[in-house]
């Protein structure tokens, strides 16, 4: 009896050992664990906070200190990257997942030790965490506005009566080559409205883009059918840079000939009576630019900047104007800035040539039939579109004669 008491008593001995061991276990598991699981989240929280200053400071072109700027937020985060206690390490582009290979995306990679307390009774005196994060950066790009729609409204919100977005009516068609239309608003049902005999024929791959809905009254009448919906919206104002156009104090003269003009600013209806022709250069009006009946007017390499006032050509007025082919205004015919939200119409007779962007994001612009087989090359940008008249409206949009826009750096988050 007293030897198997010996031998239950060993028995006990090495379960209390075992469990003692389990006990350290357990412990390690929820001490020494949780320590790991408070260290990776602030590990990975420092990787992100690293990542997007360093893609801060890149987008700001500060192209040589960007990697400075990953280390001092590491840092000030608590991960001095000493090499005992955490490495930190930055990689453009990233040495390995979907983005490896692409210097648009910034990699830091944030490895830490964290000292065990319980664990190192098993012999494992510390554990090793691996973090990462991943940024992008898009620097500034001159780029076509809106991908090169041709027809553009700018309203985010607009209604079915009052307040349409864009609107194509009466006999009007608005035949498009080289760009399509983009249609801002997200009402859900009229966004886009034809309706009458107004038709649509997009002659090439382009297409009718809504973000909201579309109210078709004639679907043969629109060409290709059926638009896309639910298209992506832009934000608004919209998200580039507006063109610095000024005139420098310089004012506008009519030249000895009566009929010349010379670019600068001009306080008056414009053009001023007599003057068919303008020099190359910026006008800078500061009141309305009129063209009534049988008026014309010819202009190369000329901008116009609405100060103030409103825009009308009229259906019998020869027109001819294009814009520059170089320079920072390159391909900028009209510029209204989105603070004037005066009216414009669009009209002009057969003969007239339109080329160059017209970019008037405040404005409520309104396009009239001229049955013009050479018709705009222009780029139309406004807040609100209407399309009108009894007669074709042709686009021939040819990227190297409309404005490329500086767009806006961009930081994204990916990883």
């Amino acid at each position: 009896m007293k030897g198997i008491k010996r031998a239950e008593r060993g028995q006990a001995l090495i379960i209390i050992v075992f469990s003692i061991i389990g006990l350290i276990g357990a412990v390690a598991l929820a001490v020494d664990g949780g320590n790991v699981y408070a260290e990776r989240r602030r590990a990975q929280s420092a990787a992100d906070a690293a990542a997007l200053a360093g893609a801060l400071e890149r987008v700001n072109n500060n192209t040589t200190s960007w990697t400075d700027a990953v280390f001092q937020s590491a840092k000030k985060n608590g991960y001095n990257n000493d090499g005992v206690t955490n490495v930190v390490k930055v990689s453009s582009p990233p040495v390995s997942g979907p983005y490896a290979g692409n210097v648009e995306y910034i990699q830091v990679q944030i490895t830490s030790y964290t000292k065990t307390y319980f664990a190192s009774v098993l012999g494992i005196p510390q554990i090793t965490s691996v973090v990462q994060a991943v940024s992008r950066t898009k620097t500034p790009q001159y780029l076509p506005m809106f991908g090169g729609a041709a027809v553009v409204s700018l309203a985010p919100v607009s209604d079915c009566d009052n307040f349409k977005a864009f609107w194509v009516t009466a006999e009007a068609t608005l035949d498009l080559t080289g760009g399509g239309i983009f249609v801002n608003s997200n009402n859900p049902d009229c966004a886009f409205i034809e309706q009458g005999e107004g038709s649509v024929r997009i002659r090439d791959n382009n297409q009718i883009q809504i973000v909201g809905g579309a109210s078709i009254q004639k679907p043969k009448l629109l060409t290709p059918f059926p638009p896309v919906t639910n298209a992506p919206p832009v934000s608004y104002p919209p998200p580039f840079y507006m063109p610095k156009v000024g005139c420098g104090g310089q004012m506008a003269r009519i030249q000895g000939d009566g009929h010349t003009m010379s670019p600068g600013t001009w306080s008056d209806t414009f053009p001023p009576p007599g003057v068919t022709s303008l020099s190359s250069g910026v006008y800078c009006l500061d009141g309305d630019f009129f063209l009534g009946d049988n008026s014309q007017l010819e202009g190369r390499q000329v901008v116009f900047k609405m100060e103030h006032g409103s825009l009308h050509f009229t259906s019998s007025a020869r027109v001819d104007l294009s814009a520059p082919g170089s320079g920072s205004l390159a391909g900028l015919l009209i510029y209204q800035p989105q603070d004037n939200t005066h009216y414009m119409a669009l009209n002009a007779n057969p003969y007239s040539r339109i080329r160059g962007s017209i970019l008037a994001p405040g404005a409520q612009i309104r396009i009239h039939g001229n049955s013009s087989s050479y018709g705009f090359h222009s780029q139309i940008i406004g807040y609100t579109i209407q399309v009108d008249g009894d007669n074709d409206i042709v686009f021939r949009i040819l990227e190297e004669q409309n404005y490329k826009a500086l767009t806006f750096p961009q930081i994204q988050f990916s990883q």
